[in-house]
């Protein structure tokens, strides 16, 4: 049975949103161009109610969140259709309605595993302070197969204010589970490796902190909160509009009663978080 017979029995029932990854990309032919054709005609998604003209990024309400999905293989440059289209949704976005806003895309900005370390650092530098402007509260990505939460950070910076990173790539898959850390000995990837898919490469050296002028760090980062490799799942619960709870779980949790891999309330301090100056979207 294929990856989508294991999932017909659920997305036949709930309601899915989804985003594309770099499973998705199809070649057509010898030498063809990389297209997404399965994704763009298996998939029904708000993209037009919410502005977008593709199903690449588009966003939604529910349960007093603003959801938005966006497309790490397509253009994400700030003079392109999805950056100015990011840029008008989130001014639009009504806190009174939708206290809670969530961005997700498939790769993660933060990450200090070995497999995929800085691979879209071009996308986090064209998109980050633009969300961060915004106040935008979590973000999800997957890619890595492991799971890992950070500190609210901000380039590379902790910071208040900036949004909780998480990485929930950990869902199963047939290339095993991601185990080595950027950190541990002799694990810390070339400038040159991981190039992605789509886009440039942009790797960096740390300006400051206990990795400055180094590519990889000699510890756990301290924007990295928490990492295991491990299969599992998350559930995001929203209380009210100052509380969010997320619980991780591993797979092996079904065999211990009320056992969880990873807790933690989420807290909105709008108050401390005004929205940030333009300047803010140079960084």
């Amino acid at each position: 049975m294929g990856r989508l017979g294991f999932m017909e029995p659920l997305a036949s029932r709930v309601t899915m949103m989804v985003t594309e990854g770099n499973h998705e990309i199809e070649p057509q032919g010898h030498g063809g161009a990389a297209t997404f054709a399965s994704y763009l005609a298996r998939f029904a998604v708000p993209s037009e109610e919410s502005g977008s003209n593709t199903k690449f990024y588009y966003s939604f309400n529910a349960g007093g969140i603003h959801f938005i999905m966006l497309g790490a293989y397509v253009d994400y440059n700030r003079t392109g259709a999805q950056y100015s289209w990011l840029e008008k949704d989130l001014h639009k976005v009504d806190r009174r309605v939708t206290p809670w806003v969530v961005a997700s895309w498939h790769t993660p900005w933060y990450n200090s595993y070995s497999s995929h370390y800085q691979e879209f650092e071009c996308m986090r530098q064209e998109m980050e302070g633009l969300l961060y402007q915004h106040g935008v509260d979590i973000v999800f990505s997957g890619h890595v197969h492991a799971y890992e939460r950070m500190n609210r950070v901000f380039n590379y910076t902790l910071d208040p204010c900036g949004p909780v990173y998480i990485t929930i790539g950990d869902g199963g898959n047939i290339e095993k589970i991601d185990i080595d850390h950027a950190d541990d000995p002799g694990k810390c990837p070339s400038p040159g490796d991981n190039h992605p898919e789509f886009g440039g490469v942009c790797h960096l050296n740390f300006t400051s902190g206990p990795a400055k002028g180094k590519f990889c760090w000699e510890r756990q980062p301290e924007w990295s909160a928490f990492r295991e490799s491990s299969f599992g799942h998350g559930i995001l619960e929203v209380v009210n509009s100052t509380y969010a709870l997320w619980t991780w779980h591993r797979n092996q949790d079904a065999y211990r009663e009320h056992s969880v891999g990873d807790q933690i309330y989420i807290v909105r301090e709008p108050d401390k978080c005004l929205l940030q100056p333009d300047a803010l979207l140079q960084h």
